[in-house]
């Protein structure tokens, strides 16, 4: 971390914020949820400053605890009548424009490749194409709700291909991450997500990210196109 560019740090933690804040419009501006993202936010922070990711030889991994608790209440958003409801509510247009951040995250795994900190397959230059959502977002919006010269089923195709993308590079990054089910990139683990901010990558931005995807998705599917 001593040796990595002041500007790429402040680049993931602009693209955090950006997130954050896409989706705080997309959930009308709802206090519940930046209330709920900004305190796991700073329990990831303290966790991470606190050097509780660097155990990496503790059963379960503790990454878990980063993508886990996320995905459990995405579930139980998904699985309630009132979760349901509260999905229903989001505005798909700020849904879409969140995966904008996808093009300096992906910059910034770049640079944290260069710089030793993740393995090249995280990359664009590996088996990461997820900056394909990042510069189709701003395509699709414009065409799907500015032009209105595509359909919904366009931006619900869109939307899978995508949740694909992130599925692919989500998985790649867990099984790359210094732990006893590590199965990729040995010579290069993916040690940058064991610090902050980085560690707000797993924990919040790419939680926000899927269920921006899911709740366009369902929205979608519910209209019937």
């Amino acid at each position: 971390m001593n040796n990595l560019p002041a500007f790429v740090i402040i680049i993931f933690i602009l693209s955090s914020i950006l997130t954050v804040v896409f989706f705080y419009k997309a959930a009308n501006n709802s206090l519940i949820i930046i209330s709920v993202i900004l305190g796991w936010a700073i329990l990831q922070t303290v966790l991470a400053v606190n050097l509780f990711y660097t155990q990496t030889a503790s059963m379960p991994p503790r990454i878990l605890l980063m993508l886990v608790p996320p995905v459990i209440l995405i579930a139980v958003l998904f699985i309630t009548a009132k979760g349901k409801r509260f999905v229903d509510g989001f505005d798909i247009k700020y849904l879409t424009l969140l995966h904008l951040v996808r093009i300096p995250v992906e910059l910034v795994l770049y640079w944290l490749f260069i710089y030793n900190m993740v393995p090249q397959l995280m990359t664009f230059e590996g088996r990461n194409f997820d900056i394909l959502a990042g510069i189709t977002a701003p395509v699709v919006f414009y065409f799907v709700f500015v032009k209105k010269q595509l359909s919904k089923k366009i931006l619900l195709g869109w939307n899978i291909i995508c949740l694909g993308l992130l599925i692919n590079i989500v998985t790649n990054a867990a099984l790359s991450a210094p732990s006893i089910v590590q199965q990729f990139a040995f010579e290069q683990p993916n040690v940058a997500i064991l610090y902050f901010p980085f560690n707000l990558l797993p924990a919040v931005v790419v939680p926000l990210v899927l269920l921006s995807h899911l709740a366009a998705i369902r929205q979608l599917l519910r209209s019937g196109l």
